[in-house]
C-alpha cells in the first residue's frame, strides 16, 4: 500500500513524538534530573547567601547562611560557623549585588552587612562548626537576638558565654551581662515573628549527638526550611524528620515550599554505625522519598530547590567528597529532585 506525502509526514511526526516521550520517561526513570528554570528576580521571593558550606574541619568555611525576603534588605543568619570570612568571600563573588546596602561611612562593606543587615541568628545547635563565627565576631557585632531551642541556648551559655571560654555577650547567665545579644528561646512547633524582618519561624527538634533544629521559615504563603545536623529517622528511632515532612506536606496544600537546605555529611561508603547523627545520599533520598509520598500535588517538587550543605572536608587524597556525593545523589534521583551543592560565596534566589 502506498502512502501519500501528507500521510507519510504525519506518520513520521507521530514516531518522532513517541521517541521524544520515551526519552523523557527514560531520563525520569533512570536518574535524570527534572530541572526547572532558575527563577528570575521578579519571580523569586527569597535570597540565600552561603557564608559557609562545609561541616568541619575547614575553618573559614563552616556552616552559615544569610536569608532574606527580596523585598527587604534585612537578613536572618541560619547558623554562624563562619561569619566575617563568609561575608568577605560573598562580597568578592558579588553575592550582595542586589542588596541596597546601608551607607554607614564609618564602616566597611563587611561592617555594614554585619551591623545593619544581619538582624539576628537562628542557631540550630551549639557545635562549634555552627557557632564559631558568631563567637569570634561578637566583640564587634551590633546588638541583635539569638534564636534557638532552650537546650541549645543553655549549651551556648554553659560552654561559651561563661567568662571562661568567652565573655558573656548575652543578657543571661553569669554576670556581668554585656547585653550584646538578646537570647530568645524557641518553643518547638510554635511560630514566632523574627524581629526587624518580615519572616516568621517555626522550630522543630532534630536528632543529632545533641539536640539540633530545623527552622521552617515563612513569608506570606511562601516557605523555606533550613535543617541543622540530623541523622535519618530509621537510625535515630525518634521520628523527628517524619514530623517535619508531615507538617510541610500539610502546609503545601495552601502554601509554596520554595526550597530547603539540608545536610549530607558523608558519601554512601560511611558505615551506618559511624554516621554520628548525619545523613548520606542514600539516607537523604530515603527521607525525601517519604516526603514526596505525602505531598498530593507532586508538581510542586519541580520548582523546589534542595540545597546540600555540611559536606565534610576531607584531608585524604583522591576524589573530592563533593563530587562523589553529587554523583551518588544523581545516580538514584529517580523522582527528579533539583539538587544543588551549596558553595561559599554563592547567591541563590528561590
Amino acid at each position: 500500500m502506498q502512502l501519500d506525502k501528507k500521510t507519510f509526514v504525519g506518520s513520521q511526526l507521530k514516531q518522532i513524538c513517541i521517541c521524544i516521550f520515551l526519552l523523557l520517561v527514560s531520563c525520569r526513570l533512570f536518574g535524570g534530573q527534572s530541572q526547572s528554570p532558575t527563577p528570575t528576580e521578579t519571580d523569586a521571593i527569597f535570597e540565600l547567601v552561603t557564608l559557609g558550606d562545609a561541616g568541619g574541619i575547614q575553618d573559614g568555611n563552616l556552616s552559615a547562611f544569610l536569608f532574606r525576603v527580596l523585598s527587604e534588605p534585612n537578613y536572618i543568619a541560619l547558623d554562624a560557623g563562619t561569619v566575617i570570612n563568609g561575608i568577605n568571600v560573598s562580597l568578592a563573588n558579588n553575592a550582595f549585588k542586589y542588596l541596597e546596602l546601608n551607607k554607614d561611612k564609618k564602616l566597611s562593606l563587611t561592617g555594614n552587612i554585619l551591623h545593619h543587615h544581619i538582624k539576628g541568628y537562628l542557631i540550630s545547635h551549639a557545635h562549634l562548626d555552627h557557632v564559631a563565627g558568631l563567637l569570634i565576631a561578637a566583640p564587634d557585632d551590633s546588638n541583635k537576638p539569638i534564636y534557638a531551642l532552650k537546650s541549645v541556648n543553655q549549651t551556648m551559655q554553659d560552654s561559651y558565654f561563661n567568662w571562661k571560654a568567652w565573655p558573656n555577650f548575652t543578657n543571661r547567665g553569669i554576670q556581668p551581662h554585656l547585653n550584646k545579644y538578646q537570647v530568645i528561646d524557641l518553643v518547638p512547633q510554635q511560630g514566632l515573628s523574627l524581629k526587624n524582618t518580615q519572616l516568621k519561624v517555626t522550630a522543630f527538634s532534630l536528632s543529632h549527638s545533641v539536640e539540633s533544629t530545623a527552622f521552617v521559615i515563612e513569608y506570606q504563603n511562601n516557605l523555606f526550611v533550613y535543617f541543622g545536623d540530623t541523622g535519618p529517622d530509621e537510625m535515630e528511632k525518634q521520628g523527628n524528620l517524619a514530623a517535619i515532612w508531615q507538617y510541610l506536606a500539610k502546609q503545601m496544600q495552601t502554601k509554596t515550599l520554595r526550597g530547603l537546605v539540608i545536610e549530607v555529611s558523608f558519601d554512601n561508603q560511611q558505615p551506618d554505625n559511624q554516621l554520628f547523627g548525619h545523613l548520606t545520599p542514600k539516607w537523604l533520598l530515603s527521607e525525601l522519598t517519604y516526603f514526596y509520598s505525602l505531598v498530593e500535588q507532586k508538581q510542586q517538587f519541580q520548582s523546589m530547590g534542595v540545597i546540600i550543605s555540611h559536606i565534610k572536608y576531607s584531608l585524604e587524597s583522591g576524589l573530592d567528597p563533593r563530587d562523589k556525593i553529587q554523583q551518588e545523589l544523581q545516580q538514584k534521583n529517580t523522582l527528579g529532585f533539583n539538587f544543588m551543592l551549596a558553595k561559599q560565596g554563592q547567591r541563590i534566589i528561590l
